[in-house]
């Protein structure tokens, strides 16, 4: 079983099976029924928008917590006989191949109208909710900003041997090849990502990588901007040894990301699984995610508490989740780079 701190939450258990944690009061409003709840995303704004669904509806929601690929595998494998009812996924390659096996059901239209079209899928199967953005980490003290390069494809170069930290594992950084492939090119991705394996310095995660820059253990990291942001929420913004730095430009070293959900076509309570995604969209759903992590509202109109660049002052690379797919040739580089 998973760890939770909110007692409205049902948490799967095992392979199939519901459980209510010991204690736990079911809503008032029990008759508005129960979901099954894939979930990829970050805990914090999953537990934060779960209650307020939950409080809004009545509508309990069993929560399985994994990788969004790994739970789009599983989805895959599990078929029409998945206990799911919405898969909400960190990343939306993993929306897309379980729309490609035609998974899911298409959404309400008027959900779909919550956000911009070019965040969502072209045939409705999902919808993005959120936003976030790959950026340039580094410690103030080790590097000046000045000094930092014009393009990501800079630090593939032996002049920033042992200096730059990447997560290989990444979805965010698979999509960031992804932008690099569509941009530049396959050669040039390829290029990038033997460059950065001769010259940079693997780690797990994102989140690792973001601390060895914090820590003063090597100036750069390549990362998701909310990860800083929850260290400096540790740490306190004031006190922090790093800082992001956004290239813009349309390089791929700006990459918006999108996380999203979408609804099974085996949904076994689908009126209810609609109205889970239709709520993330809202603007009570989209302030209760933003306000738990430091990702871009899609919906106009919402602001977030976190400091973060003004989206519309991003320069972004021009590449769409439309365009990113299933991210399945980022694997394949990341193979014949030998980081894989």
């Amino acid at each position: 079983m998973y760890d939770v701190t909110r007692r409205r939450f049902i948490q799967l258990s095992g392979a199939g099976g519901l459980a209510l944690l010991p204690g736990m009061i079911r809503p008032a409003r029990a008759a508005g029924g129960r979901i099954a709840l894939y979930n990829g995303q970050h805990r914090p704004p999953v537990e934060a928008l779960v209650a307020a669904f939950t409080k809004a509806t009545g509508i309990e929601v069993a929560i399985r917590h994994g990788n969004s690929a790994q739970l789009a595998s599983q989805i895959v494998e599990e078929g029409a006989n998945s206990p799911a009812d919405v898969f909400w996924s960190e990343e939306s390659p993993s929306l897309v191949a379980t729309a490609r096996k035609g998974l899911l059901a298409p959404l309400l239209p008027d959900t779909l109208k919550q956000v911009g079209a070019e965040w969502s899928a072209k045939d409705g199967s999902w919808i993005g909710a959120t936003a976030r953005c790959r950026v340039i980490v580094y410690n103030k003290s080790m590097i000046e900003e000045a000094a930092l390069p014009a393009s990501v494809l800079d630090f593939a170069a032996e002049s920033w041997k042992g200096k730059v930290a990447f997560a290989p594992n990444s979805g965010a950084f698979q999509q960031q090849i992804m932008a690099i492939a569509i941009l530049k090119g396959r050669d040039t991705a390829l290029a990038w990502l033997k460059g950065l394996r001769d010259y940079g310095e693997t780690y797990n995660s994102d989140s690792a990588a973001v601390e060895a820059v914090e820590g003063g253990d090597l100036p750069i990291a390549l990362s998701n901007n909310y990860y800083w942001y929850a260290l400096a929420r540790e740490i306190g913004a004031a006190d922090m040894n790093s800082a992001i730095y956004n290239i813009g430009r349309g390089d791929p070293g700006t990459l918006v990301t999108v996380s999203g959900a979408g609804v099974l076509k085996s949904a076994k309570n689908a009126e209810a699984a609609q109205s889970f995604v239709a709520f993330m969209v809202s603007a009570e759903g989209q302030q209760a995610i933003v306000d738990a992590i430091a990702e871009y509202p899609l919906r106009p109109g919402i602001v977030s508490p976190f400091p973060l660049t003004p989206f519309d002052k991003l320069d972004p690379a021009p590449v769409t989740p439309d365009q990113l797919g299933d991210a399945e040739e980022a694997l394949t580089l990341l193979r014949e780079a030998g980081l894989a």
